[in-house]
């Protein structure tokens, strides 16, 4: 019996991890599911631990035309996240892979292990054209198995050496490990980072995000990366209904004091596999509060989960999704991070002379 297939698991088995369930993808034609055959016996199953598969992608930026989206261009350099954010949008895509959007996501990873070479490649080619690059906006680059495989690092690199622009999101405290490249790029105006804080709440965010450092440290990222000179965008996201929406001005104020320049928020998103898994985490770990919190979000989107409509999955409508957008509006004009980001500079973009390359005369 394949556990990747197995609905429901056990807490002992899935310490740690965010989902409570390992559902086939949609995209599997069998399913498997675990039976008694009588005995009293229990069998001793063993606990999702991390795997990383190892990738050579055919490509590696991915373009998009989405008018939700302030960038038209990303990469990943892993798929899955051991970060296990329960909440995660890009836990379907993991469907693709003929693997659960559940445990699987958090627990069955995938590095591309040539995304250096590959992004190297794709930025020298004539006709490429030089525009910011989002990193981070599918899966964190600095979740826990960036500190071995050193792939995101490995990308930067050649975006400083091409001297590119880069936008990255992430809830990591690792991205500190890379101030030595971030700060010069920063001082070329080449480079934001902006860092996820979910909720103050330690117990929560250890339920809902459970492999990401705590809020505080996060908040102590922040100010390391502000002191050093890199700017640094305090992202708000998600905001759950009924959970973390009171915390939008103590958020928004922590991060203005960690000295954050900026500020944004998303609502909570619930796409495809994501909705399921949302209500079982909720069903464990907060019954009291579930109708409520899915009232809110059906009374957004109406009356189903999600609605993926451009202009509408991002925030929701109707009077709630309004107030929201109220209140983080005044407590970021309050906080001074509402005004408006310079962008990232292009000009500075240039090919680097490779190995055996002529060099140029004049």
């Amino acid at each position: 019996m394949q556990d990747r297939n197995v609905d429901f698991v056990a807490q002992t088995r899935r310490r740690g991890r965010g989902a409570v369930s390992n559902a086939a993808g949609r995209y599997e034609v069998q399913r498997h599911e675990a039976v008694s055959d009588g005995w009293e016996i229990e069998p001793e199953r063993p606990k999702f631990e991390t795997h990383v598969a190892v990738e050579w992608a055919r490509s590696l930026i991915t373009y998009n035309r989405s008018p939700d989206l302030p960038f038209d261009r990303s990469i990943n350099p892993y798929r899955g996240c051991e970060h296990g954010c329960i909440y995660c949008f890009a836990r379907p895509s993991h469907a693709y892979l003929g693997l659960s959007p559940g445990l699987d996501f958090e627990t069955r990873l995938v590095a591309k292990a040539n995304a250096p070479d590959l992004l190297r490649v794709e930025l020298s080619k004539p006709h490429y054209r030089v525009a910011p690059l989002a990193i981070g906006t599918n899966t964190d680059p600095y979740q826990p198995i960036e500190k071995e495989r050193k792939l995101m690092r490995a990308c930067l690199k050649v975006l400083r050496d091409f001297k590119h622009p880069v936008a990255i999101v992430t809830k990591g405290t690792m991205v500190e490990r890379d101030l030595d490249i971030l700060v010069p790029m920063a001082r070329e105006g080449l480079v934001r980072v902006g860092v996820s804080v979910t909720t103050l709440d330690d117990t929560l965010a250890r339920r809902m995000e459970p492999r990401v450092p705590g809020p505080q440290r996060r908040l102590r990222t922040i100010r390391r990366l502000v002191q050093a000179g890199v700017p640094v965008r305090l992202m708000a996201s998600p905001i759950v209904p009924g959970l973390s929406d009171h915390e939008i001005e103590a958020i928004l104020q922590a991060g203005a004091e960690a000295g954050a320049d900026a500020a944004s928020w998303i609502m909570l998103r619930l796409p495809r596999e994501v909705s399921p898994l949302w209500r079982e985490w909720l069903d464990e770990h907060y019954p009291q509060r579930a109708a409520r919190v899915m009232a809110r979000l059906r009374e957004m989107h109406g009356g189903k989960d999600y609605d993926a409509r451009w202009g509408h999955r991002m925030r929701g409508e109707g009077h709630y999704a309004e107030m929201i957008a109220h209140r983080f509006d005044l407590a970021a004009a309050r906080l001074g991070l509402s005004r408006a980001q310079p962008e990232l500079r292009r000009d500075l973009f240039r090919v680097p002379p490779r190995v055996g390359d002529q060099l140029r005369l004049f």
